[in-house]
């Protein structure tokens, strides 16, 4: 799925195009999976792949697939951990995900390293966030209201154990405080607003 919106800026081109590809980050991962014969490694390619599936897809209960039962997360942003540990913690953590509609993600992954035991992902994720959600991340934003395109530096490693489920994930995230853009509601993708209850519409 590919969405585009377009944006009216003083460039010399006149309209200039943003693009926002969901499926770039799971079709990058099989890529490097069509060309990996080694069992063990195909496999968790697999489960990374259905895994970024489910996320552009808000699908809970395909995010909690092929992990173990009490995973663990570390997410470290500013040089704290605030990533969610145990089953209910990880439930949690992806419920809040998928209602804060934070799926319509592009993830442009530049480097992919496999081993036995980890998989290691790196690049630049843009990703549409309502206000509070992106001010949480840590940008600048003023205000409750409107959506912003946000841009930041993403490593991830995803650790298996030995029956080949994921233990988990370690994210790293280098994000910028002003690489937030504010989109205006008559420029968003209707992939992205169709997400939305009708009384949340009034906040897009």
């Amino acid at each position: 799925m590919k969405i585009t919106i377009l944006r009216l800026q003083p460039h010399e081109g006149g309209v200039v195009t943003i693009r926002i590809d969901p499926s770039q980050g799971w079709r990058t991962v099989q890529e490097r999976l069509d060309r990996t014969s080694d069992s063990r490694h195909r496999a968790m390619l697999e489960t990374v792949v259905g895994h970024m599936k489910a996320e552009a897809n808000l699908e809970l209960e395909g995010l909690l697939d092929g992990q173990v039962a009490e995973p663990e997360y570390h997410l470290w942003g500013s040089g704290t951990d605030t990533g969610p540990k145990g089953g209910d913690a990880v439930r949690a953590y992806y419920t809040a995900l998928v209602e804060a509609k934070r799926g319509i993600l592009e993830y442009g992954i530049e480097r992919i390293v496999v081993d036995d035991d980890t998989i290691v992902t790196e690049g630049y994720i843009r990703a549409y966030q309502p206000a509070s959600v992106a001010r949480d991340f840590g940008y600048d934003i003023d205000g409750e209201d409107g959506t912003y395109l946000v841009t930041y530096r993403a490593l991830v490693i995803w650790p298996f154990n030995a029956d080949g489920l994921l233990r988990g994930e370690d994210g790293y995230a280098g994000i910028n405080p002003a690489d937030a853009e504010r989109v205006p509601r008559s420029e968003l993708p209707a992939a992205y607003v169709a997400q939305f209850e009708e009384s949340e519409l009034v906040s897009l």
